[in-house]
């Protein structure tokens, strides 16, 4: 993949996180969620790719546009691409935390085609790379991590999403002695969180959607962290479904190279609402608008935290350079 598509897909990001933005706190996540897709959608068509969507806004009679199978760009690198134009649609709603649009794109053939379904995750920033075992405890996974990362026990922080379904595995860390952040959505910026020192997160666990599980993949092979999942299906149809998508046998370990084969992925997202280490879209009074992106390349390890100042009058579709 050309190098100059990096900065092309923060366009992509930044263009939905205009549009959704608009929508922070008034409740209508659909709305948002739309107005995010919409714009992801327009900027697609100016990138010199063609793309197919692997993972996407659902099947073609579930979804207008971004669906899966649909082509992308106007030609020259056959890439597969994985959206999520809206990362927190009720993060938006509510006008909480951590709201993100993403993109991640890989050469042809190389991402999972993730169903629609839960998938049990483990990520973990670079350090620990290689430490932990999604089939381990959580306990051991814990010091693990402590150990890599030179803390005590009792400075680990773990994140997961506030569940129900992920209360015995709460009581299971905290009686390591490690802290816990519980979030009410966005499990991509939690995984991508553990490759920061800086947003205090040290290792994701619990089950989350696992189209989002490939998105983190990409953003942690960029960044030289793992994620490792496990599909969850609830039914017969759906195991059916994870065999037609190419997972022979769901109750397997996926680990980064199945998550995404080959060396090379682009990651993109820009920030929507704060967050610990994207800041949101900020409207400062007439027509300007500021964004908060990040953009990596998994094969030169390249980083870009990329600050943009819009002038919304001259590109009223979100479109233009």
């Amino acid at each position: 993949m050309d190098r100059e598509l990096a900065i092309e897909f923060a366009r992509v990001t930044e263009a939905a996180a205009l549009a959704a933005a608009r929508w922070m706190g008034t409740g209508k996540k659909n709305e948002a969620d739309q107005a995010a897709t919409t714009a992801m959608r327009a900027v697609f068509d100016t990138i010199d790719i063609e793309g197919t969507v692997v993972i996407g806004e659902g099947e073609m009679d579930e979804a207008p546009m971004l669906y899966i199978g649909e082509r992308l760009g106007r030609g020259k690198d056959q890439v597969d691409v994985a959206v999520d134009p809206l990362e927190g649609t009720n993060i938006v709603a509510k006008g909480l935390w951590n709201a993100m649009a993403v993109v991640a794109v890989a050469p042809a053939g190389t991402l999972l085609h993730a169903p629609d379904m839960y998938m049990e995750k483990l990520a973990v920033g670079p350090e620990a790379r290689g430490m932990v075992d999604l089939e381990a405890e959580v306990e051991d996974n814990l010091h693990a991590v402590a150990r890599a990362k030179g803390k005590a026990i009792e400075d680990v922080v773990a994140i997961l999403l506030d569940r129900p379904r992920h209360q015995t595995l709460i009581d299971r860390i905290r009686k390591t002695g490690a802290r816990i952040k519980l979030i009410t959505d966005g499990d991509v910026a939690a995984a991508v969180n553990t490759a920061f020192a800086e947003t205090g997160v040290d290792i994701m666990f619990g089950s989350g959607g696992a189209p989002e599980g490939v998105l983190a993949a990409a953003a942690l092979k960029c960044l030289g962290g793992e994620l490792q999942g496990r599909l969850l299906p609830a039914d017969d149809s759906e195991r059916e479904r994870c065999i037609r998508m190419g997972v022979s046998d769901p109750s397997q370990v996926l680990r980064m190279d199945d998550l995404i084969r080959g060396d090379d992925a682009i990651f993109a997202a820009t920030g929507v609402t704060e967050g610990e280490l994207l800041r949101g879209v900020r409207f400062l009074g007439g027509s300007i608008a500021t964004t908060h992106s990040l953009v990596m390349r998994a094969s030169s390890g390249t980083v870009r935290f990329i600050e943009t100042r819009h002038d919304l009058s001259k590109k009223p579709n979100l479109v233009f350079v």
